[in-house]
């Protein structure tokens, strides 16, 4: 069961740790915000410059997540749709990052089951055909900077909530 409060919760029979709300910079805290847009309700919209994530809402609102992005020579930009959901995935890091993180030292696994320690975190919702995901992490302290190989990171307890709101086939817009 989850709500919607930052503090720990049950799901899938893991014990999902809390962001201690004290670490985390209040503007990332997820929240219903006034938006704007001419999308309709239940897309999603990622603003990397910003770091932030909106599930449009009805009547000019939108609910805003605090997001890790691509860093510097891994961001993009396009629209797409979500094509699948998925809980406590697994990981499989794509060749290219495998490659390039043996030459850095470090040795990646050619697959990680989903958990706590996974970098996928509880959930993730894969964009169209890309290598892309919008992801949970359990890296409290990736929200609001530029740290990822090009996926979207929420902390576990948001992506929870936003995979609860997002349907497949949903539109997803990422702009820079």
């Amino acid at each position: 069961v989850f709500t919607s409060s930052y503090r720990t919760v049950r799901d899938a029979g893991y014990q999902v740790p809390s962001v201690p709300v004290s670490r985390l910079d209040r503007k990332y805290h997820r929240q219903v915000v006034k938006f704007e847009t001419k999308e309709k309700p239940g897309t999603v919209i990622v603003d990397t410059s910003e770091k932030f994530l909106y599930f449009v809402m009805p009547e000019g609102k939108a609910m805003r997540y605090g997001i890790g992005v691509g860093r510097d020579g891994f961001t993009w930009s396009g629209t797409h749709r979500v094509t699948r959901k998925a809980e406590w995935p697994g990981w499989t890091p794509p060749a290219v990052m495998r490659a390039r993180e043996r030459a850095k030292g470090k040795i990646l696994p050619a697959y990680m089951p989903g958990g706590l320690q996974n970098p996928l975190g509880a959930r993730a919702m894969y964009i169209g055909s890309t290598i892309y995901r919008i992801h949970g992490s359990p890296e409290w302290n990736s929200i609001g900077r530029n740290v990822s190989s090009g996926c979207i990171r929420l902390i576990n307890q948001d992506v929870i909530d936003l995979y609860n709101r997002v349907e497949v086939g949903a539109k997803v817009i990422v702009k820079r």
